[in-house]
């Protein structure tokens, strides 16, 4: 994924998705509105059940030109034709991850709050590296990736950067000089309008 010129949408999706169900509400979605990247992020570890989400929701993505990458699941991701992975373990396997799956495919690690597991990562050779939550949330710790994080990072490394957790119209503004991309997710999902929720939230990005 470049560095885009103003930030873009990275949608997550939610931890549990319906088949008959979802991947036509995500079809309204990305075509209402310009998504960069879809990262299937289900909380269920059974290899089949990854399997059939990813089939229903490749047809989608790829249909509209849009990247799909799974989180954690390399070799699935590798043997479902997907775009790549998305890492939740900071830096520890990206070297790892990217001599799996070759130059071409997507290679982005979440870092939570911290810097050096950020430069660890962009070092070892991921695409993008995600910073999150943005402000303090009922869910992890109370830690949040602040604002000069991302000011830094957009001041002096090359890697993209993704923006996600705890997002709402303000944080996005406020973070829009200094991400590339918003990883949106529930933000969206839990509305009852998740075409209207995103527009509302990408709206903010200008």
């Amino acid at each position: 994924m470049d560095t885009p010129e103003q930030p873009q949408l990275y949608l997550i999706t939610p931890p549990e998705v319906e088949l008959s169900r979802f991947p036509d509400l995500l079809a309204s979605v990305l075509d209402a509105h310009p998504v960069a990247c879809v990262r299937l992020d289900l909380a269920t570890r059974d290899e089949d059940r990854l399997a059939r989400t990813a089939d229903a929701l490749r047809e989608v993505t790829h249909a509209r030109d849009i990247a799909l990458v799974l989180t954690d699941h390399t070799l699935l991701s590798d043997r479902l034709g997907l775009d790549g992975v998305h890492l939740t373990d900071a830096a520890r396997s990206v070297r790892d991850t990217r001599k799996a799956l070759g130059e071409d495919a997507i290679v982005g690690t979440f870092c939570g709050t911290s810097r050096h597991d950020g430069m660890s990562a962009g070092e070892a050779g991921a695409d993008y590296v995600s910073f999150g939550p943005v402000q303090a949330s009922a869910l992890g710790d109370g830690s949040f990736a602040e604002l000069d994080l991302f000011q830094w990072w957009s001041e002096v490394i090359e890697v993209p950067i993704v923006a996600e957790g705890a997002l709402d119209a303000a944080m996005i503004a406020q973070l829009a000089p200094y991400t590339d991309f918003f990883g949106l997710g529930e933000e969206i999902w839990a509305s009852d309008d998740p075409v209207k929720a995103l527009g509302a939230l990408a709206s903010a990005m200008a």
